[in-house]
């Protein structure tokens, strides 16, 4: 040690006694003012008899001598008097003891500066004496706590603020998607010890297995919540080491998100009049573990809760939504599987195109039954299904719809009435080869023709003299003409383009173009028209 250091540390220590026979004089003060009241009170004592006039006099001459700039009244009597001189010793004892406080507080203040001052002088050189290797190995973490509790001179009382991070180890959910769980928990605590705040919180995942930044993010919670509250005086009580020594500064953070964290922590600290910190041992924590793990327990119990409802749901594999089980949609014969939004609007995109729906599965044809889809689709749909799927049972060669518009019913070749086979037909022979009869209503029409029968009639003369057989088919070939409708020359259906592209398919399934009515073969077409038109793709917003 040099001759300079010497000299600072035998300074310092001569401080430091100055330090202590100051607080020895000011609690000698303290004394001498406790033996003054004392005195005071033996005198008023005395005062009170008159045969006791000659040691009063005594007594008052002693206390006249110690406090002679004090004005004394004429005395009355000998109680008066001597009630005069307690009263001014009395006020003097006063202002003695005020005198005594104040110069304790300033040895007060004096003997922590130089403790502290003694402090870092004795840390510097200890860590000057540190070797270089050990300095750069273990430089971050030496320390030499001081604690400064005795020498505080502030008599405000200070408010407790608890704070754990805790995560749990428990596994609620799939071992490859288990985010894991991790909550904070803090208290505010009264000088008297009574809770005045209590805060759970649940924590993003990622920081769920970080324990020091759940710690600091705990006690960050609980200091915001104390200057909320308008709490200016604190202790920080925790068993955290590591929090500890970054409060103080002894260590430094090492990762961005904790460095981050702790500096907002000593930010909030700054905003309090006084902020002390305190490492206890982990019992004295009890309480706020109790409300972490507490806060846990109901954190882990709506994850499962939540898994058990998602076990209960089911991903629809057109729309990528989850729906619940039992709005999932299971085709017979394939069983694969769809919401009911998704195969309601896919039965009714193809019902609207006259095709049979399947199943909405790529490359399943598997079709659907009319009895299994009620669970889906409403009854006008449902009608429409049971329509097409009878459609779909009689090739396109075979079907016969009845010409009167009142019945309208499908048929097949097969199905319909010969009016030979009845037992008394009226009809001649000649009339066999066109002549049917409807199996729904029972009405007459001519297979050709497509038409009610026209009795004694050939088909040529009755489309020559009737070319319109009734006056509203005139009148829709008109509205046809207009509309630029076309009709299907397999099965004579009217069909109007709404939009999408020229390429039509009947209910009947022919297929053509709706341009120039030519066919379309394997799904090609035999003509040179336009695929579509922009205006018929492109439509505007309603």
């Amino acid at each position: 040690m040099t001759a300079a250091g010497g000299d600072d540390l035998a300074a310092l220590r001569e401080q430091a006694a100055l330090a202590s026979a100051a607080a020895l004089s000011a609690s000698d003060l303290d004394h001498a003012f406790q033996l003054q009241l004392a005195e005071a009170i033996q005198a008023s004592l005395r005062g009170a008899r008159p045969s006791s006039s000659s040691s009063n006099a005594a007594s008052s001459s002693s206390w006249a001598q110690a406090a002679p700039a004090l004005p004394v009244p004429e005395p009355s009597s000998d109680a008066a008097y001597a009630l005069a001189l307690q009263a001014a010793d009395l006020a003097l004892a006063e202002q003695g003891r005020r005198d005594a406080l104040a110069c304790r507080a300033a040895h007060s203040q004096a003997a922590a500066a130089a403790r502290i001052a003694a402090h870092d002088a004795l840390f510097a050189r200890e860590l000057a004496a540190v070797p270089e290797d050990r300095w750069a190995r273990d430089g971050d973490y030496f320390e030499r706590p001081l604690d400064l509790a005795s020498s505080s001179s502030s008599a405000r009382p200070l408010f407790r603020v608890f704070s754990k991070g805790m995560a749990s180890s428990e596994a609620v959910g799939p071992r490859d998607r288990d985010p894991g769980l991790a909550v904070l928990a803090a208290a505010v605590c009264g000088p008297q010890g009574n809770v005045v705040l209590r805060i759970q919180k649940p924590v993003e995942e990622e920081v769920v297995g970080d324990n020091e930044v759940l710690e600091a993010m705990a006690l960050l919670e609980g200091l915001q919540a104390a200057l909320e509250l308008d709490i200016r005086s604190v202790k920080v009580i925790t068993d955290h080491k590591m929090l500890h020594n970054h409060m103080l500064g002894i260590w430094r953070p090492s990762g961005r998100k904790l460095a981050d964290i702790i500096n907002q922590i000593l930010t909030a600290r700054k905003k309090f009049e006084q902020c002390e910190i305190s490492l206890v041992d982990p019992s004295q924590v009890s309480y706020v573990v109790k409300l972490a793990k507490d806060s846990i327990a109901v954190q882990i119990a709506k994850a499962l809760a939540a898994n058990a409802s998602n076990q209960k749901r089911e991903t629809c594999t057109i729309c990528l939504e989850d729906a619940d089980i039992t709005k999932i949609y299971a085709v017979e014969g394939c069983a694969h599987r769809f919401c009911f939004p998704c195969m309601k609007e896919h039965v009714k995109v193809k019902l609207l195109h006259g095709m049979l729906p399947a199943c909405p599965q790529d490359g399943c044809t598997t079709k659907l039954s009319v009895e299994g889809s009620k669970i889906f689709l409403s009854p006008p749909l449902l009608e429409i299904l049971a329509q097409r799927i009878r459609e779909g049972q009689i090739a396109p060669s075979q079907k016969i719809y009845c010409p009167f518009p009142k019945c309208s019913a499908l048929m097949s070749l097969n199905e319909v009435i010969h009016p030979m086979q009845e037992s008394c037909s009226m009809y001649t022979v000649a009339d066999a080869a066109t002549l049917r009869k409807c199996v729904k209503c029972r009405g007459s029409f001519c297979l050709s023709c497509k038409v009610p029968w026209h009795d004694r009639m050939s088909c040529h003369d009755y489309k020559r003299q009737y070319p319109h057989a009734r006056p509203e088919d005139a009148r829709f070939e008109n509205l046809a003409k207009e509309q630029l409708w076309r009709q299907c020359v397999k099965c004579r259906h009217m069909i109007e383009l709404a939009e999408g592209c020229y390429h039509m398919t009947c209910v009947c399934g022919y297929e053509f173009c709706y341009t120039c009515g030519k066919e379309w073969k394997g799904k090609k077409a035999t003509c040179s028209c336009l695929l579509w038109d922009v205006r018929n793709i492109i439509t505007s917003r309603r």
